[in-house]
């Protein structure tokens, strides 16, 4: 076992997942280079993987506990939130996306393609970007930031630019993004004000008026 293996190892990180911060922190007295040096050498030894400059995972035999998808999005790419299809899945509104998990940002559009999946990040802006977002624990002490139902769908018209309640009303919901119009009924509207607020599009605005309206 390669020596940085062996200290990620026993500091256990939920996950196994760290960065160059822990590595630092292992290794005070290392220099920049002698710590690029051991992850190098773990990665050719397959014992750690490189999901991203930066940030790494400890293969699966050297990790104690396996790393939540939501959990791995929200260290790729920050501030985000896990949202759209993956969100609507989390809440059990439509069937499990498997493909990749999919969420939303007020930075860049990015992509990461990692030995743990793929991991998309589309761009909403908004001025308050956790509106309709709750910090969810989704395994034991391991936390993400999942969009709620509603801010879901906002997102989803947002980035969808041809949508509007006017012309495609709830069949984008049901058809488009499989949502049983049973389980509409089930969505809060009690962040309805502060979504809006949020994103400031008057094509989304008027979208979930009219979802209020026949939900």
């Amino acid at each position: 076992m390669q020596s940085l293996t062996e200290q990620i190892f026993k500091l256990a990180p939920p996950g196994g997942l760290f960065d160059e911060t822990v590595i630092g922190n292992l290794f005070p007295e290392s220099s920049k280079g002698a710590r690029a040096l051991l992850v190098n050498r773990a990665c050719r030894a397959g014992e750690v993987l490189r999901l991203k400059p930066g940030v790494f995972v400890l293969s699966p035999t050297y990790r104690k506990s396996e790393p939540h998808p939501f959990v791995l999005a929200g260290i790729l790419h920050a501030p985000s939130h896990i949202s759209l299809e993956s969100a609507l899945a989390h809440h059990g509104l439509i069937p499990e996306a498997v493909y990749q998990v999919s969420s939303v940002t007020v930075e860049r559009a990015r992509e990461f393609s990692t030995p743990l999946g793929v991991f998309s990040f589309r761009r909403v802006p908004a001025r308050a970007p956790r509106a309709g977002v709750e910090a969810v624990e989704v395994a034991r002490g391991a936390w993400a930031f999942i969009a709620e139902p509603l801010r879901a769908i906002a997102d989803a018209v947002y980035l969808d630019k041809t949508i509007t309640w006017r012309r495609d009303g709830i069949g984008y919901l049901t058809e488009s993004l499989r949502i049983e119009e049973d389980d509409l009924r089930s969505i809060s509207f009690e962040a309805l004000d502060e979504i809006q607020d949020s994103i400031r599009s008057r094509r989304v605005r008027a979208y979930l008026k009219g979802l209020s309206h026949a939900a």
